[in-house]
């Protein structure tokens, strides 16, 4: 079985132990780690992990800082930022610089095992702990509030929160009922009304 290689940077040493401890499954292989953000990047590049669970702020580089660096320079190495910071704002930033994940430090162990596995398979993960929260910013809501101008239907953001949760089209056609086309057309409708060019 082919291990999915993992680089952890976090300022903290207690933090980046309990995410190695967590880690410590036959799929998963953490070969390197890194206390602030020059150092992260630096081994990232040098070593190519699969997959770089970085924390949002470190010393250095941010976690959105080394994800835009790897982006242009390393485009292979998936970012998943791990983040204390439940603001749109953050998540905004570290999808824009390229991550491919967003968990919040509070969230369940399993979810950054589900995390890393997602973007570890080319997928996009959003915490579920932010999922209903950046949907809300967009359901119902007027250009005034922030939102579309077509407000998305339920089945849209039904479709929307389970895509944010990292599953693929088949799996969301599953859990809703419905065929892989329809949740394509939902996915487009809504992606047309928020102003997407892309599922990430």
């Amino acid at each position: 079985m082919n291990r999915t290689r993992v680089l952890l940077a976090d300022d903290h040493v207690v933090a980046r132990a309990g995410m190695r401890t967590l880690l410590d499954c036959p799929e998963l292989d953490v070969v390197a780690e890194a206390a602030d953000g020059d150092v992260a990047l630096r081994r990232a590049l040098d070593l190519g992990p699969d997959v770089a669970v970085l924390d949002y702020q470190m010393p250095g580089r941010s976690g959105a800082e080394v994800a835009a660096r790897l982006r242009a320079d390393a485009p292979a190495v998936r970012v998943l930022v791990l983040s204390a910071h439940e603001d749109r704002a953050f998540l905004r930033r570290a999808f824009e610089a390229g991550a491919r994940g967003y968990v919040l430090k509070r969230a369940a162990a399993d979810e950054l095992l589900q995390a890393i596995r997602v973007v570890a398979a080319g997928g996009t993960y959003l915490d579920p702990a932010l999922t209903a929260h950046v949907v809300a910013g967009y359901v119902g809501g007027g250009p005034g509030a922030g939102g579309p101008a077509q407000p998305l239907s339920d089945r849209e953001a039904d479709v929307l929160r389970l895509i944010a949760a990292g599953y693929v089209n088949k799996e969301v056609a599953a859990r809703l009922g419905v065929s892989v086309k329809t949740v394509e057309t939902y996915k487009l409708r809504a992606m047309e009304k928020l102003g997407f060019h892309n599922r990430v």
